[in-house]
């Protein structure tokens, strides 16, 4: 179900008032970009393992994301990270891959949630009472930490895919549509890991298939 954001006290607060004890941040990166999989994380943070600077993902440097995560994954509970590639992307849509990206970082808690808030307006087809909060990632510490896991795995990920197509220069928009990544497009043509279904990169199949 859909709820907005209580006005009194932490949403997770609220809920370990309800009796539930292991609730997890559920936050994903990666929806918008020509290129690379879309990326999904899940923490639970313990009751009393407040962690200091967490926010949502897209509000931090680099840097400093980098550090969050070295902090979180040492002192959660438990995370758990799910990646779903750019062909399963095509096969269904990217929000039924966002929802199975989701669903597998769920699946890899242990001890398992007994509650899931969710970065969004959309819930996971899974059997854990949950609610989905827009702007989760602003307002909620558990999904803002998911938010910088999800994050900065996917920018390690888009860093290793620039080792190997360094003509896209991935390290730099890791995937978005800049103008670099649309006129290297129109340069190149597409490669393994752009997501052929997307504006911006369908234009160019037929070129790059008719180069092959």
């Amino acid at each position: 179900m859909e709820k907005t954001h209580p006005d009194e006290g932490s949403i997770e607060g609220i809920l370990c008032s309800q009796g539930y004890r292991l609730i997890a941040g559920v936050d994903e990166a990666g929806r918008g970009p020509l290129a690379g999989p879309v990326v999904a994380a899940a923490v639970i943070i313990g009751p009393r393992e407040g962690i200091s600077g967490v926010r949502d993902s897209k509000r931090l440097t680099p840097g400093r994301r980098e550090e969050l995560y070295q902090i979180i994954t040492s002192r959660a509970l438990s995370w758990g990270v799910g990646i779903v590639g750019p062909r399963e992307i095509e096969r269904h849509n990217i929000l039924e891959a966002t929802l199975r990206a989701m669903k597998e970082a769920v699946l890899k808690l242990n001890p398992s949630p007994d509650f899931l808030l969710i970065d969004g307006t959309s819930t996971i087809p899974i059997d854990i009472p949950q609610w989905s909060l827009k702007g989760g990632d602003d307002i909620c510490a558990s999904i803002s930490a998911a938010s910088i896991l999800a994050k900065v795995t996917r920018d390690r990920l888009m860093l290793e895919y620039h080792r190997i197509y360094p003509q896209y220069n991935f390290a730099s928009h890791k995937g978005y549509a800049t103008r670099e990544h649309l006129e290297a497009i129109q340069r190149y043509g597409c490669c393994d890991i752009h997501r052929r279904t997307f504006k911006g990169v369908k234009e160019h199949i037929e070129v790059t298939d008719g180069g092959q």
